[in-house]
């Protein structure tokens, strides 16, 4: 079962809030849907037979996608998928000393949002002992900022200790290849590569992730690349943290990708078998459905009490805005770090329109040793009272502080706790959200698939390259 907690006492509030009993109303619509989920979509993805109109498109391949992996993994071993990348990552860890992974959206928040929460603050930074011998990790590909992508290429080509430059490799990730932010990386990175190497071959330093056919697949393919992995069909990028996208640059990191798909089928289970009112997925979708019914709350506010969310926040940002924003519907989400943030929105936020839910997201057990205030032989600052304190508690009471402010003046909150940051909890953490995003979609009557209204950039900024 799931280690996550989700409290919603700070929604049920009487003048701006929702009630228990509405919750409950609410709970055999929900269970409803969680049956519509696992028993209509699931299936009838699998089935292969066509889809409904009024279903289409169905990505519903992430729903059980953990599991299948697992599944396969115990019964064929290194044969497997898993195995593969496991095995990848191994061989490419050995002979780089850094990795570029190109990608965008959902080919990049995922990894990104995996290396801030479950590697060591300035991972890139520390020794590679220190680092578990794995090497160190940038990410592009996900603009096309010519500052940022120089800079990149200038630390690759800057000599080590010893005088020589640090072996490199790239990771890309596009199901097409046609995103053109990631191809544009994709052509100077290789131009560099290349250079890099000299008369070297590139091809098993180059490590696509993508569809089973298509310009990145012929490329990788001419250039002479064995290893290649699939996004898989039915699996949308925003979805595919659990695939090959997100799994490969997580075995990069060191990460342990077996543990963080058994979080996410962890997930699965209660999420199949809680009732309503045990379920986390369920309870999440329906306190935000009546707080946006019924008081027009439609601001999402994610504000994550750690730094090493903030990615996840983000990634979060991406799912909800892309499967719920549309015919002119579904929350405006908005990742905030806290304490950081309080310096920045908290006065909007307590004081300004009343638009909005705070999500927090709370990490109850820090992954390195507590700190405290301490003294310094001064007491100017006034902190001598407060010496004996720890990070952790000063936090505590920022959370609770700030959760007290927004209750006292009716604005609602509710709390998922996390007992800690590693790739478990994290696997339950992004499965939970996948799913909730879901059943949210099938709530307000929106296909949580499918992103038409991302096209429209696309075509303009292609029309005015290429002089149309």
């Amino acid at each position: 079962m799931s280690s996550i907690k989700l409290d919603l006492d700070g929604c049920f509030l009487p003048t701006y809030g929702i009630t228990r009993d509405a919750l409950a109303a609410l709970g055999p619509r929900l269970d409803e849907i969680r049956s519509e989920v696992l028993n209509v979509d699931l299936p009838l993805f699998h089935s292969g037979e066509e889809v409904p109109t009024v279903k289409q498109p169905l990505d519903a391949g992430f729903t059980d996608l953990p599991d299948r992996l697992l599944a396969e993994y115990r019964a064929k071993g290194d044969a497997s998928e898993l195995g593969q990348i496991l095995a990848t990552a191994k061989r490419l860890a050995a002979e780089v000393d850094r990795v570029v992974v190109l990608g965008i959206g959902g080919s990049y928040m995922g990894a990104r949002a995996l290396l801030e929460s479950c590697r060591p603050p300035y991972f890139n930074e520390l020794s590679r002992p220190a680092r578990g011998g794995m090497p160190q990790v940038y990410f592009e590909g996900n603009n096309v900022d010519n500052d940022a992508t120089a800079g990149l290429l200038k630390l690759l080509s800057e000599p080590g200790a010893d005088g020589s430059v640090p072996p490199w490799g790239i990771v890309v990730i596009s199901k097409s290849g046609g995103t053109l932010e990631t191809a544009v990386s994709l052509r100077i990175f290789l131009r560099a590569l290349r250079e890099s190497l000299g008369s070297d071959s590139i091809a098993n330093r180059l490590v696509p992730i993508t569809g089973k056919s298509g310009k990145l697949f012929d490329l990788s393919t001419a250039l002479g690349c064995d290893t290649k992995f699939e996004v898989p069909d039915g699996v949308g990028g925003r979805f595919s943290i659990l695939s090959a996208v997100g799994l490969l640059p997580a075995a990069l990191m060191g990460l342990d990708i077996v543990r963080l798909l058994e979080g996410a089928a962890a997930m699965n289970e209660q999420f199949k078998h809680a009732a309503v009112a045990d379920n986390p997925v369920l309870n999440y979708v329906g306190a935000c459905h009546l707080l946006e019914q019924w008081r027009g709350i439609e601001t999402r506010v994610m504000s994550v009490w750690s730094k090493g969310l903030e990615a996840a926040g983000l990634w979060y940002d991406q799912l909800l805005a892309e499967s719920l924003g549309k015919d002119e519907r579904g929350a405006l989400p908005l990742t905030v770090v806290n304490t950081r943030d309080l310096h920045s929105r908290a006065q909007q936020h307590q004081e300004g329109r009343r638009d909005k839910v705070f999500v927090n997201v709370i990490v109850d057990q820090t992954s390195q040793a507590d700190l405290s205030v301490g003294t310094i032989g001064a007491n100017q600052d006034g902190l001598d009272e407060l010496a004996d304190k720890t990070l952790s508690q000063v936090m505590a009471a920022a959370i609770a502080g700030t959760n007290q402010a927004y209750r006292e003046d009716q604005r609602p909150t509710m709390d998922f706790r996390l007992p800690e940051l590693n790739e478990f909890t994290m696997g339950q953490f992004f499965q939970m959200l996948m799913l909730a995003t879901v059943v949210e979609g099938r709530l307000l009557d929106i296909n949580p698939y499918g992103q038409p209204g991302v096209e429209s950039y696309k075509k303009n900024m292609n029309r005015h390259l290429r002089g149309g």
